[in-house]
């Protein structure tokens, strides 16, 4: 399938019916075919990974263009500047997860971007930093429990940003380290009381989320098994 069959397949699928859907959850219905993420998946699979084709489906700048590149692209060509442009261009936040989810955790030097993007002004640039933490604690599975507490400083850094795709992410990035192990849950718990300490507006909200899901009898049981 080349870049124009993708464009017409789009057009194909496209459901102006799901405007109000994306409105509702704070997707940007610009620039959109209003096409939802298994159909997308199912294109992907079509075509195949592609590099090349990636880098126009991105540039092409369309809500799903953007994230079928994420689906598509071979993380092994991913260079620093491409990683930065891609992230500099989000405009919504499930373009910034999907990016995360699908593509940006795969590369090997993902710890510098987290470094680089937690401290940056930019919503969805700092937004990325958080959800690549989230994203990792459920892949990496090759890495002892230090890995995940060396992001600790910088999630206490942010939990004071009440920005709320900021703290939403921050809170995400908790959750799925304090699920991966009894440990990491107790280490989570101890960080998200720190933070609640804190006092900050956004810092409550990030705790009191975190704490409540890592102490539910649904969590603990399961990491008992």
């Amino acid at each position: 399938m080349n870049f124009d069959e993708i464009i017409k397949r789009l057009e194909e699928e496209a459901n102006p019916a799901q405007k109000e859907n994306m409105e509702r959850f704070a997707i940007n219905p610009q620039k959109t075919y209003c096409i939802n993420m298994p159909v997308l998946r199912k294109i992907a699979k079509e075509i195949g990974i592609n590099h090349e084709l990636a880098l126009q489906l991105w540039d092409y700048d369309f809500h799903e263009t953007k994230l079928l590149a994420t689906l598509i692209d071979d993380y092994t060509l991913v260079t620093p500047k491409q990683f930065d442009k891609g992230t500099y261009s989000f405009t919504t936040w499930n373009e910034c997860d999907q990016a995360c989810l699908n593509l940006f955790y795969k590369v090997d030097y993902v710890m510098d971007k987290i470094s680089e993007y937690a401290t940056c002004q930019e919503e969805f640039v700092k937004r990325c930093a958080f959800s690549l933490i989230a994203v990792l604690a459920v892949h990496k599975k090759d890495v002892d429990d230090d890995y995940f507490i060396n992001f600790f400083p910088l999630i206490v850094e942010a939990s004071s940003d009440n920005r709320n795709f900021v703290k939403k992410a921050v809170n995400w990035s908790i959750r799925q380290i304090g699920k991966k192990n009894r440990y990491l849950n107790k280490k989570a718990l101890e960080l998200s009381y720190e933070i609640l300490d804190s006092n900050t507006k956004s810092g409550k909200w990030i705790a009191n989320n975190a704490i409540r899901e890592l102490k539910s009898v649904k969590v603990q049981e399961r990491l008992k098994n």
